[in-house]
């Protein structure tokens, strides 16, 4: 599987390269963009998701979220955790056979990133766990970084914090009678822009939704993802979003879209 293993490659040469930057000056402004990787805040965030995605032929999955992000610090190495867990609702003429007011557990998320001072970047991984009785773990690492305008004062661009990550199944169930789903490879691409629309509001661009590549099957899923967000004060920030695919050789879903309340403590 060449493209499989050419996607691999790079994702391991871009980690290296973020690592081996942490010699150069964190500070130093590239094309009028300074590194901000390491700056995080220390506050606990609670976050409230509601989802209504629509996947074709009448079919619409209702999701509820609760997540959270925790400081993580070991030494020299400053980080985030966040924990992730849903409920999901499943209604259309493929589950006929589920009531159409149940919500059931979906799946278990935890990711941990972070990196040292000086780095250009942090790294990561993220495991999942199914909470029913179907799905798969899936596990990978990933590798981010984030760039905002050297001059301070009002600036249309906010940051530009891109992230990649490789999530590879494992351990797939499946209800008794039925085949288990075919274990996942997947990269996933969020090249992230953050824009100003006024002192509190941000305009965020594949923030919540990137680009998949199936590496086990083959196929792209590409959306147009926009998501803004409005800060009430420095504890309490709401936002409402949407995307669209416009590339799918790879089946997701049609479009989707969703909000959340933020709450910082």
């Amino acid at each position: 599987m060449v493209i499989p293993r050419a996607l691999i490659f790079t994702f391991f040469c871009i980690t290296t390269a973020l690592v081996s930057a942490a010699e150069e000056p964190s500070s130093a402004p590239i094309l009028g963009l300074i590194n901000t990787s390491q700056e995080r805040l220390q506050d606990h965030v609670l976050e409230f998701w509601g989802y209504h995605e629509y996947e074709g032929s009448q079919n619409n999955v209702n999701t509820l979220k609760l997540r959270y992000y925790n400081p993580l610090n070991i030494g020299d190495w400053h980080g985030t955790m966040r924990l992730d867990t849903a409920y999901t609702q499943n209604t259309g003429p493929q589950q006929t056979a589920q009531s159409t007011s149940a919500y059931s557990p979906n799946n278990a998320m935890l990711t941990i990133w972070g990196g040292k001072e000086g780095w250009l970047g942090n790294i990561g991984a993220r495991i999942i766990a199914p909470l029913s009785n179907t799905g798969q773990w899936l596990a990978g690492p990933q590798v981010s970084t984030s760039f905002k305008p050297a001059t301070s004062g009002q600036n249309l661009l906010a940051d530009i914090s891109p992230l990649a990550r490789y999530m590879i199944g494992f351990n797939s169930k499946a209800q008794s009678g039925t085949s288990p789903p075919p274990l996942a490879s997947r990269l996933e691409l969020y090249p992230t822009i953050g824009l100003n629309l006024g002192p509190s509001t941000q305009l965020r661009l594949w923030d919540e939704n990137g680009a998949i590549y199936n590496a086990a099957g083959g196929g792209w899923f590409v959306p147009i993802d926009g998501m803004v967000t409005q800060r009430i004060n420095k504890n309490l920030l709401i936002a409402i979003g949407g995307a669209k695919q416009i590339i799918q050789t790879y089946q997701l879903y049609s479009w989707t879209v969703y909000g959340k309340i933020s709450l910082s403590f």
